[in-house]
């Protein structure tokens, strides 16, 4: 128990940094230009350590999967930074509304994986329950509401929180998958006692360009 507790706090201390980091950096460009710089490199890296560690023998998938991420993952931050940096305040609080459902999935999903436990949710990753989806939908929704009612209706909070969640989901299911293949338990230790920014930040990565496209067209 002590030991879940200990990892909640991990997780509630990266994600409240998060989102006080973005929200000074709005002030400052430059800033936020040096911070998502950094992550792009370093997750990129981390990436390419797990995929150097299946694809060793296979050169070719290895160079493909690298690319497909590198596309993806430049998508990802080149929307954070325009969005942040844009004039428009629906930009920045649709940002913040992606986040914070990926935060409240991530918090959400394992407290009530912990306090309810139940059927393992899949192979790929054993500490995924069924009782820890749920939560993850309830806590985003819950979330969503509860700081941008202001500025979507209910029923459009509850498809986004829904999709994003979703989408935040696979996202962490897909990494705990290459961690499974390279029988890696994290994908990095630049976050002491917390694993890589990968680890972090991996529903996060894929939740980003989906939601912000889904946004744009509801």
């Amino acid at each position: 128990m002590a030991a879940s507790v200990k990892e909640l706090n991990k997780r509630v201390i990266t994600s409240f940094l998060l989102i006080l980091l973005l929200i000074f950096t709005i002030k400052v460009s430059f800033f936020l230009f040096i911070v998502l710089f950094f992550t792009f490199c370093e997750i990129f890296y981390e990436f390419y350590y797990i995929l150097n560690k299946i694809f060793k023998k296979h050169k070719l998938k290895l160079y493909l999967n690298l690319i497909f991420f590198l596309f993806y993952l430049t998508l990802c931050i080149l929307i954070i930074w325009s969005n942040l940096n844009s004039k428009n305040d629906l930009n920045i609080i649709q940002i913040f509304l992606i986040i914070s459902i990926c935060v409240a999935t991530d918090i959400g999903g394992y407290i009530f994986g912990n306090i309810f436990k139940g059927k393992k949710l899949t192979k790929i990753s054993p500490k995924k329950t069924y009782s820890g989806m749920i939560g993850s939908y309830i806590s985003s929704l819950i979330v969503s509401y509860v700081f941008f009612n202001n500025y979507f209706t209910i029923e459009n909070l509850f498809i986004i929180s829904l999709v994003i969640s979703s989408v935040s989901q696979i996202g962490d299911l897909s990494i705990s998958y290459l961690k499974r293949k390279s029988k890696m338990k994290d994908t990095g230790k630049i976050l002491p006692g917390h694993g890589g920014l990968l680890d972090r930040f991996d529903g996060l990565i894929l939740a980003v360009p989906f939601g912000y496209l889904f946004l744009n067209i509801l």
